[in-house]
């Protein structure tokens, strides 16, 4: 259950914060105006706490609505069917390649109020349910939306089976089956968002939370954490100060909550605020205002769906990476995102790419300067994309080791997806003398700046070496991941 935190629990505007607390003293004005919000709920002005308008849009952020197209299984017109961007649901093959639209849909009993608005809000009792607050919370999600369906027909396996002919593969099949994140992981954690969103509205009315990361990109497993981004305003937020300020106020208010537990602000160069959601178990990294989470959100999920062989080798990846310890930022080795893009880069500067740049396609559909309420709707009209390469989920495992073994040049090339290219390494602060350069699509910074050790380089580049060696002498990836005892954690 979801209890509401009681009106006086809520933690006071101190508009004396400063310094000496560690707090940075944000505008008079901000306080102000929030308290005011706060406090009188029914007398909202559409205004931010820098005093920018902030764009109008339902308060509510429902669970996004896939409504996949079909499209014609890989073969001899395959191509042309790439180059068009008209859809044809004619065809309802199970070996169609789905796409997902991105839809906010109005929820039945009414048009979601605007940002500014006041809705009506009705508090949950302690013996409400999750069943109930579904119902009832005009911030929760909708019990007659649709559920997200198998990706690729009525039976996923299926599809997959054809890229899957040989050992390798299908135990990267069966890897990929019993860690992805399900439909109903992903629900609990849309329900814990929508409730927290109606907490933290007490506080700052105007803001709206979002879930991102792996969770939402279509690279989670089910037991992956989960990003939020609380957008609190159009422009960008001063991280080191006021973004630490609001969170401190959030932590006061997470303390309250009963369903949250170890709340815990971590200062770092983007300040987020761990804790974990008893109800579902999940623990969260909530943070404020930064906004490119949400945009390679959007562009990774439309990635992993764009062709069927993304997220199995990019799943089983990420395990081997986690299993021979090179999956972890905070000890200066790889962060999920950044193997995420690796995968990526290497499927898109194959001989016959697997997939192309979106960036470059759709340039419309990713824009830096969409606004980011409108960003996950970008998408929604691309088409799907049949690759010619028709290679086993093996031999793209195979090949991705041996890549970044002995094709790409760590010491002379960035990578890059937004070019679908390993770009020059130039001599600017951003590349100059680091291990590992991996350029972010949206904002350019290298995402792989966590390697900042030669100790730590050497033993990623050894595991990429060891293990294309090993996987290419025996084709089994119980040599390099062990299936049953990964499956099991």
């Amino acid at each position: 259950m979801y209890p509401s935190a009681a009106p006086a629990g809520r933690p006071p505007y101190n508009s004396k914060h400063g310094h000496g607390n560690g707090l940075y003293p944000l505008p008079q004005a901000f306080l102000q105006h929030h308290q005011q919000l706060a406090e009188a709920p029914r007398n909202i002005a559409n205004t931010n706490f820098h005093g920018w308008s902030l764009p109008a849009g339902p308060s509510d952020i429902p669970l996004y609505d896939w409504k996949p197209s079909p499209s014609t299984p890989p073969g001899p017109h395959a191509s042309a069917l790439a180059n068009g961007r008209k859809r044809h649901s004619g065809d309802h093959s199970p070996y169609n390649l789905k796409r997902q639209h991105f839809s906010s849909p109005v929820p039945h009993h009414g048009s979601p109020p605007a940002v500014g608005s006041s809705p009506t809000v009705s508090r949950p009792g302690p013996r409400e349910t999750q069943s109930t607050l579904i119902q009832h919370s005009p911030l929760s999600p909708q019990p007659s939306a649709p559920r997200m369906p198998p990706l690729w027909g009525e039976n996923p396996r299926s599809s997959l089976q054809a890229y899957a002919k040989d050992k390798l593969s299908g135990q990267m099949v069966e890897l990929f089956e019993a860690c992805q994140q399900q439909s109903t992981d992903l629900e609990r954690k849309e329900l814990c968002r929508a409730q927290l969103q109606r907490e933290i509205q007490r506080l700052f009315p105007l803001v709206r939370l979002y879930l991102a990361g792996s969770s939402l990109s279509g690279f989670g497993s089910r037991n992956s954490d989960a990003d939020l981004c609380l957008v609190i305003q159009a422009a960008p937020v001063d991280q080191r100060n006021d973004a630490v300020y609001v969170l401190s106020l959030i932590q006061q208010l997470f303390y309250r909550l009963s369903y949250i537990e170890r709340p815990q602000l971590i200062r770092a160069k983007v300040p987020i605020l761990k804790f974990r959601d008893k109800v579902s178990g999940v623990e969260f990294d909530l943070n404020v205002n930064n906004t490119v989470g949400i945009r390679n959100t959007f562009l990774l999920r439309s990635y992993a769906y764009a062709e069927r062989r993304v997220r199995p080798i990019i799943l089983v990846v990420k395990r081997w990476a986690r299993h021979h310890r090179i999956n972890d930022a905070s000890k200066g080795t790889l962060s999920s995102y950044t193997l995420v893009l690796m995968v990526l880069h290497y499927l898109q500067t194959l001989p016959e790419p697997v997939i192309p740049s979106l960036q470059n396609e759709y340039p419309e559909c990713f824009s830096p300067s969409m606004d980011i309420h409108r960003v996950p709707e970008g998408p929604r009209d691309i088409p799907p994309y049949s690759s010619s390469n028709q290679a086993s989920l093996g031999e793209l495992l195979l090949g991705f080791l041996k890549y970044y073994t002995s094709v790409f040049r760590w010491d002379k090339q960035v990578i890059s997806v937004r070019e679908a290219k390993a770009l020059p390494k130039s001599n600017s602060l951003e590349w100059r003398d680091k291990f590992i350069c991996v350029e972010e699509p949206f904002d350019g910074t290298n995402t792989a700046r966590a390697v900042h050790e030669k100790v730590k380089f050497d033993a990623i580049k050894a595991q990429f070496a060891e293990s294309w060696q090993m996987l290419q002498l025996r084709k089994d990836l119980n040599f390099i991941l062990p299936i049953r005892n990964t499956i099991q954690r």
